[in-house]
């Protein structure tokens, strides 16, 4: 007599169900498989285990439910959703005998009870976000506005389908949720307590694993995709697709996570007698800090479970029936290796919303037998006419399995692509993620070196930088061991020596976006001088550390300049330093810098500052005015430049007459030579606060007293108009301000009110030539009593933030400054070519603009040259007009599309000529022969000659397919990608000798996406050059952009307000 074969009765009706019903039947100890409700997958499967009872059991009354399991000999019950655990179903059958796959009522609040699980990984020291649970619209949306934490995440405390999670981005959005739950009861009683949650960044992954309570046996990972569109964009689902497993998530992450979260929910459980057996699902954001939960399911996933399930090797019922009996530390549990799971959700038109019923399907029973697709049905069901017809809004789910993601996905998206129903709607990007991680290039040491000839050619370079520094006390040569100073020399005989040093932090950032690096050298020497000069001491010497992925001579040599520019100033000397080349610490385009500066002071000469013992209430604060943001705060002002859209070619808003990049690169104020003296003048002075990182009200503190209190009053200074520029764009509060920017003082002296006024008069006597002035700002009072009691207040602030106005330009300028001329009261520029054979009528008017003629040279398709052609044709005004195209290809389509508009074309193959200077000189008498006044470089893939480029000089525009001065030459798209960047675009640029090195005339960018191959993002660009080419055009044939005679930039004639720049 054969072994008697388990009867299963499974509850659902989705595809996660229809999923687990598959993957059961394969088991050689199941016999039967009951599903109720099931769909028309499960009803039509051609599995002889699987059916739907002709009459269906009660799955309301358990108490009738169980007695029917018992009826039909049921083995074991296995609960898909979560409502019925919720509900206590488990609790239910088992107290009538019948052994059940899911956690009892008490466990499954883990899923059921957001605030239950919030406190419960609080109490177990499980790593989560922070949260705040609420009842009331007004108390939630307070906490909301004033948290100290992105407070961006809603949850409905129970359960809403899974959609109920709304992830805000703006507090407005997110008081409108709260509103939707609390108010408007959205998810009706599962929203009548919610959870506001921190919002985490990171990678969002999901880890289930099976559990009987104790022993703990992890799934591979798999990630889900809520947002319904391609892009991670549009509303959120239930779920658009899985794929499994994700190869972001290391081995060690995997440990951690069943170490310290996993088998922690578990035990926890357990010791609160809350026994859990079943699956316990995990969805966590990999933060930075590590993982942390997002929240717990006490069930499978869908679409999850369809990713998951293809690739267990072992048998799932054994797995199960291990759980229910506690022995799962006795089996094995294996899966399928060098195997991945795409599962693509086709969903009805509407979904997440309205959607219809209905819809004839086609093509299911044929894609669900080819060989590696697998087809789970969800919102199906027969129509009367026995006709597979949709019921609802995920219809199916689609899963391809194969060795990698990309082919498991291409397979998924074939079989897709073979069903066919009215308004089916799916994603096409599933996996992107863990695809592009795979795609990642894998970074060796092989090919990475250190030039030594690279340092020596920039100890060089520097050598006479250094020299001009030269003062008392010190040898100039570099290039030893270390740094000699003699300071009997520099007069001290008992010198008390004080030492600072800093770095330049995130500034360095945008000083390598500009390619403007002299400001820099000058910060860096600031900040360590600066801080020497609170102690009343001389700065006498500097060195500079100097790290990077790739030395380039040139740069290094503009930083050290800086440097040198920022020692004269200070009136210290430059007396070493150290180049370290590190390829594989930092990127090859990046470097970092740090400083050392040694002052003194002569003992028993000079006062030691500060002297906190000495201030007292009715000390005078007096503030002497910064040159800008100096050098803190850039974390905040890249991120406001990346929210907000700016370029940094932008006109500055708070400054007119520079770039934005030109404005935020102002170095910061060296006070040095200039304070020095005042500080040994009068003994009224009690000390001085060099404002850095942390601002007025974290530096002031460090020279009082406890028992005092600074108040400043804001009215008293001028508040520099980049603050309240980013007080305004990034809705930044002012305290927020004031802990993190200077706010327009670069130092705050505390002084005796007998000597305050001739202090100030000093100060300004000496500070008048830097464009500096000091003023009185504040008063010292006595401290209140009262834990909570600030030690420096700053009144007004608000105001000066907020009264400053500002603009954005229309038009982008390049980094280099505008100027203009006049003649006879009108705003020219003269437009001239460095050449004399150049006959003079071909020359763009100096006092009449005509229609510019333009040259267009090709090598393929030309679809900028249609773009050219299309808006000259559309444009009435339009000052140019295409008379000649040239291609060195005789069979380029871009010849086609221009003599269909009528334009003169030209071959001149390039094969037919020994020599790039012979094909040039045919090429520019082909141009003077057609009066050409602007060459158009439109994909030509020549590359021009010396002599060519010179005598056509400020006449030759070229567009490049990348945001220069980033990514040059060719391939710039796969350049793009392997660097990771997230944005890139099209420059329209001047053409000069240095391969894309030309003057910027116009920019665009797009974002790019994780997804991206290399012909997506070629596509993307080519719709931003197509709109962006012709406008640059113009400006060069309307004169508003023309490039200097004698510098690579370009001079802007841009007419706005009224104004000509």
């Amino acid at each position: 007599m054969g072994r008697k074969l388990a009867k299963v009765f499974l509850i659902g009706s989705g595809a996660r169900e229809h999923c687990l019903a598959w993957k059961l039947s394969q088991s050689d100890d199941v016999g039967h498989i009951f599903v109720v409700p099931g769909n028309a997958g499960i009803s039509t499967s051609s599995c002889g285990k699987i059916t739907i009872p002709d009459v269906l059991p009660s799955l309301t009354d358990y108490n009738l439910l169980g007695d029917w399991c018992k009826k039909n000999c049921i083995d074991l019950v296995v609960i898909g959703p979560e409502a019925y655990l919720a509900d206590g179903i488990v609790d239910a059958l088992q107290g009538q005998g019948v052994q059940c796959f899911g956690p009892s009522l008490a466990a499954a609040q883990i899923e059921s009870s957001k605030k239950f699980a919030k406190e419960f990984m609080m109490k177990y020291e499980i790593p989560t976000s922070k949260y705040k649970a609420f009842t009331s619209y007004d108390d939630a949306c307070q906490h909301i506005a004033s948290s100290s934490y992105p407070a961006l995440v809603i949850k409905a405390s129970g359960l809403a389908a899974g959609k109920g999670v709304t992830v805000a981005k703006t507090i407005k959005e997110a008081c409108t949720a709260v509103k939707e739950m609390l108010c408007e009861k959205k998810f009706g009683e599962a929203g009548s307590e919610i959870i506001v949650e921190e919002c985490l960044e990171g990678e969002e992954i999901s880890l289930l694993c099976f559990t009987d309570g104790y022993t703990v046996d992890v799934m591979p990972p798999v990630q889900d995709h809520k947002r319904l569109l391609d892009g991670d964009i549009g509303p959120n689902t239930g779920g658009m697709g899985a794929y499994c497993p994700c190869p972001q998530v290391s081995q060690e992450t995997l440990r951690y996570i069943k170490e310290h979260i996993l088998t922690k929910v578990v035990n926890g459980l357990r010791d609160e007698g809350k026994l859990y057996q079943g699956v316990l699902y995990a969805g966590l954001m990999l933060t930075k800090a590590g993982p942390k939960v997002l929240e717990f399911n006490c069930r499978f996933g869908d679409p999850e479970c369809q990713a998951v399930l293809p690739i267990l090797e072992s048998n799932l019922y054994a797995i199960m029936h291990a759980c229910v009996t506690q022995t799962l530390r006795d089996i094995a549990v294996k899966w399928k290796s060098n195997v991945t799971a795409v599962a693509v959700v086709m969903a009805s038109s509407g979904y997440p919303g309205l959607y219809e019923k209905g819809k004839s399907m086609t093509g299911v029973m044929k894609v669900g037998n080819m060989e590696g697709i697998s087809v789970f049905q969800a919102g199906t069901c027969l129509s009367t006419s026995d006709q597979l017809v949709t019921s609802g809004g995920r219809v199916l789910t689609v899963v391809g399995v194969e060795s990698d993601l990309e082919n498991s996905l291409a397979l998924a998206l074939k079989g897709v692509g073979l069903i066919d129903f009215q308004g089916c709607h799916y994603r096409k990007d599933i996996a992107h993620r863990g695809i592009n991680f795979l795609r990642r290039p894998n970074l060796t040491y092989a090919g990475s070196g250190v030039s030594i000839d690279s340092g020596n050619d920039l100890i060089k370079a520097i050598a006479p930088i250094a020299k001009r520094t030269v003062r008392s006390g010190c040898n100039p040569d570099l290039g030893g061991f270390g740094g000699i100073f003699d300071l009997s020399s520099a007069g001290y005989s008992q010198p008390i020596l004080v030492s600072g040093t800093d770095g330049v932090g995130t500034k360095l950032l945008l000083a390598q976006a500009c390619k403007n690096h002299i400001t820099v050298g000058v910060d860096l020497v600031a900040m360590c001088v600066n801080d020497i000069l609170t102690h009343n001491a001389e700065p006498l010497f500097f060195l500079d550390y100097y790290a990077c992925g790739k030395l380039t001579p040139e740069t290094a040599r503009d930083v050290i300049a800086g440097v040198g520019q920022g020692c004269i100033a200070a009136g210290c000397a430059l007396i070493g330093g150290e180049t370290a080349e590190m390829p594989g610490v930092y990127r090859e385009d990046i470097y970092d810098l740090g400083g050392f500066a040694v002052g003194a002071y002569e003992k028993g000469r000079d006062r030691p500052l500060p002297c906190p013992s000495e201030v007292c209430v009715g000390d005078i604060i007096i503030g002497i005015s910064s040159s800008g943001l100096h050098s803190n705060g850039f974390s905040l002002v890249r991120k406001l430049i990346a929210r907000c859209g700016f370029n940094l070619n932008d006109l500055a808003p708070f400054q007119k007459e520079k770039s934005l990049g030109e404005a935020l690169l102002t170095p910061t104020a060296i006070y040095c030579k200039q304070l020095m003296p005042i500080l040994r003048k009068y003994s009224g002075i009690r000390g001085i606060a060099h404002v850095t990182g942390g601002g007025i009200v974290e530096n002031l503190p460090r020279i009082l007293p406890k028992n005092c209190t600074a108040q400043l009053n804001a009215d008293n200074w001028q508040v520099h108009p980049v603050f309240g520029w980013i007080a305004q764009c990034g809705n930044v509060k002012t305290a927020e301000m004031l802990r993190t920017f200077n706010c327009g003082l670069g130092m705050c002296l505390v002084v005796s009110k007998t000597c305050a006024r001739e202090v100030v008069e000093s100060c300004n006597e000496v500070l008048s030539n830097d464009e500096l002035k000091a003023a009185i700002v504040g008063e010292i009072f006595p401290l209140p009593d009262g834990p909570s009691t600030e030690q420096v207040t700053v009144l007004n602030m608000n105001n000066g933030l907020h009264s400053v106005k500002y603009q954005v330009p229309s038009l982008p300028i390049n980094g280099n400054g505008i100027t203009h001329s006049k003649t006879n009261g009108t705003e020219i520029t003269t437009v001239q070519k460095q050449t004399e054979s150049k006959p003079e009528k071909n020359k763009l008017s100096t006092d009449t603009l005509k229609t510019a003629r333009v040259a267009v040279l090709i090598s393929g398709s030309g679809t900028n040259l249609q773009a050219l052609i299309n808006h000259a044709a559309a444009e009435k005004l339009c000052c140019y007009e295409i008379s000649l195209v040239i291609s060195n290809k005789v069979n380029a389509f871009g010849l086609k599309r221009a003599q269909k508009s009528g334009i003169v074309t030209k071959v001149i193959d390039h094969r037919q000529f020994k020599s790039r200077v012979l094909f040039d000189k045919v090429l520019d008498e082909t141009l003077e022969n057609n009066e050409i006044d602007i060459i158009c470089l439109a994909g030509f893939m020549r590359i021009l000659s010396g002599e060519f480029v010179r005598k056509w000089r400020g006449h030759i525009v070229n567009i490049h397919p990348s945001l220069l001065p980033s990514f040059r030459g060719m391939d710039a798209h796969q350049q793009v990608l392997q660097a990771g960047v997230r944005v890139t675009g099209c420059s329209i640029h001047f053409v000069i000798k240095e391969l894309d090195g030309g003057a910027i005339i116009a920019q665009e960018s797009t974002a790019v996406h994780p997804w991206d191959t290399v012909e997506s993002l070629e596509e993307r660009v080519k719709l931003i050059e197509h709109k962006t080419y012709p406008t640059a055009l113009e400006m060069v044939a309307k004169q508003k952009a023309v490039l200097s005679e004698n510098e690579n930039k370009v001079i802007w004639n841009v007419c706005q307000n009224n104004a000509v720049y």
